[in-house]
């Protein structure tokens, strides 16, 4: 693990979607995993250029799992995708880019002053966090590429929840203790 510190990024602050943070989930039946979609503002250049060349770095080390040869990034699947080319339809990946992260071991989740924060309401979809994120070469059933493994997450700001799930108090007014009798 030499070039770990060359696969590895801690992100800019990111929004995350589709969070699977606190309890593992099998996507079609595969193992179950920690995972999270990762939203990059596509004006944070700084965030994306450390994923490029964390990408770069992970091909390297990937040779071996490549026959020895060194693909081209076209010849490979590649975790950085493009949300308006990919999710035209759905505004919450418009102008970003995003990455799909995933674990079988749990993220460390902690709050601004790096404390654990264990009350899972506090970290959701929608909020905004810097994330750690390290990228490695994958060569599975005639799939090559470059995959994200999701490491710890820094809760960085709250945002619009995502999850489509209204708060109570927005679908309901207060009763009159002898309304219920109705």
């Amino acid at each position: 693990m030499a070039n770990e510190r060359k696969t590895k990024v801690i992100t800019g602050t990111v929004r995350l979607s589709y969070a699977n943070i606190w309890e593992p989930k099998s996507i079609k039946g595969g193992a179950a995993k920690y995972s999270v979609s990762l939203l990059i503002p596509k004006s944070d250049k700084a965030t994306l250029a450390k994923i490029q060349t964390a990408i770069d770095a992970a091909i390297e080390d990937g040779i071996g799992k490549f026959g020895g040869k060194k693909p081209s990034k076209a010849a490979l699947k590649l975790p950085l995708r493009d949300g308006d080319a990919e999710r035209p339809e759905d505004e919450v990946y418009k102008d970003c880019y995003f990455v799909n992260a995933n674990s079988t071991t749990p993220p460390q989740i902690v709050d601004q002053q790096v404390q654990p924060i264990l009350d899972q309401n506090e970290v959701y979809s929608g909020c905004y966090a810097r994330v750690a994120v390290t990228f490695y070469a994958f060569n599975s059933n005639g799939n090559k590429g470059i995959a994200c493994g999701l490491g710890n997450i820094q809760k960085v700001r709250d945002g619009e929840p995502l999850s489509g799930r209204t708060n109570a108090a927005d679908d309901f007014d207060a009763l009159e203790s002898d309304d219920f009798l109705d």
